[in-house]
């Protein structure tokens, strides 16, 4: 396999795309979810086979990994948060050892039913957009360009409204939620599955490290 060819020379201005994103959803989509809905512990963390290889050669195809989703055991006070804090921890760990580099990682604590402290209607609690407008403020990401991956109507309608293409899988809700009607461009059978057709059709993205 060929990586990416990285030049030892820097760029002209404005001659380097900016940065397109993968906005995936966690679970259902990247992360099985567990028998209760969420997780304590870190030994409920099961990435779905193929996730992270398919992460990792979308990362080396230039794409930026983003990941969100509401975490409103959290703010129904059913998952402490110092549990949630070692949940996040040992997604991300266990996505840095496959080689995949997650660029931000999103997850919201609050709901407007939540118990006292966790009320917030966040801009992070999807359906809103706040973690889209944040990688593009902070990180230049293309959202036009970029994909929100999901089981869920919730992650993909809040990608549609921020501006970006949407992509559903067939693993975890698979969109029985119907909280939403949404028309993704991709649907498949799995998050592999999904960027497969994604590497297939979107041209790489040659880009200077270091």
């Amino acid at each position: 396999m060929i990586d990416a060819y990285v030049s030892p020379y820097s760029p002209l201005p404005r001659t380097v795309h900016a940065p397109r994103g993968l906005f995936v959803d966690r679970w259902g989509t990247l992360l099985a979810p567990p028998p209760a809905g969420f997780a304590r512990d870190p030994g409920e963390v099961e990435f779905y086979p193929g996730a992270r290889e398919a992460l990792r050669a979308a990362r080396r195809a230039g794409w930026l990994v983003y990941l969100l989703g509401n975490e409103e055991a959290v703010a129904r006070g059913e998952v402490a948060e110092a549990d949630w804090e070692r949940v996040e921890a040992a997604i991300r760990d266990g996505l840095s050892q496959a080689g995949v580099e997650v660029q931000r990682l999103y997850a919201c604590l609050d709901h407007p039913a939540g118990v006292p402290g966790r009320t917030s209607d966040s801009v992070y609690l999807l359906p809103n957009t706040g973690a889209f407008y944040h990688a593009f403020h902070n990180d230049g990401t293309e959202l036009r360009r970029s994909w929100a991956i999901g089981d869920s109507t919730l992650e993909l309608v809040a990608g549609w409204r921020a501006g970006c293409k949407i992509a559903a899988v067939e693993t975890g809700l698979a969109l029985s939620d119907r909280t939403f009607h949404i028309e993704p461009e991709i649907q498949a059978a799995t998050l592999a599955d999904v960027l497969a057709r994604l590497l297939a059709v979107e041209a790489p993205i040659y880009r200077r490290v270091g």
